[in-house]
């Protein structure tokens, strides 16, 4: 039994050391990226069950305890409260952020917010993995275009009457080759919808089978129907802000950095595909290796010369797909977010996306690095995401009210002028 004792606790503490402190390597990212983001998000749930297992141990061998299990169970405990602490620590870093980019407006009703609430309820919290859609419909499955299955999307809503909404298009992630709809952004587009917002989550043709610009094509197709039919769900077609994670977040910036690119509208060129504000998690923002990365330079050699881009892609085919080469004065608002624990996309990558955009927008670009946050850290609620959904809460009526006062400017111009 303590032999047994003492595994439980030697695997818990290597994992909990693991999020603190990511093991390097290319070779074990992933590996490393699904234990550390399982065990920062869940530390709570793994910290009470440390405590129950080493209460049960002392309970049961009162005489006889093992000082090692009972030594590891604490150096976890302690690490699991850091993770705690630190998951805590993204509400100041988002409100930061958002000040120094769009000035105190942002907080709106929230200006009183204690620095320990979150925008998800506790007992949300408490079950994660159960996701709670009082007070929002889901309209499912809605074809977007031709081609079965991976042209579909949903549409989150308020569950009630209304019209006119501001509208949120969550892109997936998975590599460009896994993932769905169903997947990720859903705590989200759960919280925006039951704050009147209409959500919009899209499936999109994968790699390998699929292959590059299939996908930004498919995205745009995806806006162009929500310009012509969001209205009928009570959404306003004026205002659409894109948001995503890891792929879904290079979609996403794409989308916000290629309004209208012919080349990317085949058949449809005369739809508006441009977007108000964009928020993307964890993405990825250098597919030709601009910036010199290393990590840049060998996911361009391997997952995307091989699973992603098209047969002989030239180097002109990496800039175009690249939301670091495609940087212009007119890109709209973005709140860049990503994790500095990050072992998938190295959180340098988006340092460097957001210094270009800075020297090159005209709009504001926040930019939350968000302190023990893995790869993926928001697909369930926990803590952290939590902060983090209150915060892209507050950037987005921030835009969509930046965006609704430059309009009526932009009216009250043209009446004056007589136009």
């Amino acid at each position: 039994m303590h032999a047994l004792f003492r595994a439980r606790r030697a695997l818990q503490l290597a994992l909990t050391s693991n999020a603190i402190r990511p093991w390097s390597g290319h070779r074990v990212s992933v590996p490393t990226f699904v234990a550390g983001w399982l065990t920062s998000e869940l530390a709570p749930h793994l910290l009470a069950l440390t405590a129950a297992d080493a209460a049960a141990h002392v309970a049961r061998h009162r005489r006889a305890t093992d000082p090692a299990g009972l030594a590891m169970a604490a150096a976890s405990a302690g690490g699991l409260a850091a993770l705690i602490a630190s998951a805590r620590r993204a509400h100041g870093v988002v409100d930061a952020a958002l000040t120094a980019a769009t000035g105190p407006d942002h907080r709106g009703g929230a200006e009183g917010r204690a620095a320990d609430d979150v925008a998800t309820p506790w007992g949300r919290l408490a079950f994660p993995f159960r996701m709670d859609t009082d007070g929002v419909r889901r309209d499912r499955d809605i074809p977007y275009a031709q081609g079965g299955r991976r042209f579909l999307l949903d549409v989150y809503r308020p569950d009630g009457p209304g019209d006119g909404r501001p509208v949120l298009l969550q892109v997936h992630g998975g590599a460009w080759m896994t993932g769905s709809k169903n997947e990720q952004g859903v705590p989200l587009m759960l919280h925006m919808a039951r704050r009147g917002w209409v959500c919009v989550a899209i499936n999109y043709p994968l790699s390998p089978k699929s292959r590059w610009p299939e996908h930004i094509v498919a995205a745009k197709r995806a806006l162009a129907w929500i310009r012509e039919h969001i209205a009928d769900y009570g959404g306003d077609p004026s205002f659409v802000a894109t948001t995503g994670g890891s792929a879904g977040g290079h979609l996403a910036s794409l989308l916000a950095l290629t309004p209208n690119d012919p080349a990317l509208q085949p058949g449809f060129t005369g739809s508006d595909t441009s977007v108000q504000a964009c928020v993307p998690h964890y993405g990825v923002y250098d597919f030709a290796a601009t910036s010199g990365s290393r990590a840049s330079a060998a996911r361009m050699r391997g997952l995307l010369a091989r699973h992603v881009m098209g047969p002989d892609p030239t180097h002109e085919d990496y800039v175009a797909a690249s939301p670091l080469d495609r940087i212009t004065g007119d890109a709209p608002p973005f709140f860049v977010i990503h994790g500095d624990q990050d072992s998938l996309v190295p959180v340098r990558e988006a340092r460097r996306f957001v210094d270009a955009l800075r020297a090159t927008s005209h709009e504001p670009v926040a930019y939350a690095e968000i302190p023990g946050a893995q790869h993926a850290f928001d697909i369930f609620p926990s803590i952290r995401s939590a902060h983090v959904v209150g915060g892209v809460e507050r950037f987005l009526e921030w835009a969509h009210d930046h965006h609704t006062r430059g309009s009526d400017r932009r009216a009250s111009c043209v009446i004056r002028r007589g136009w």
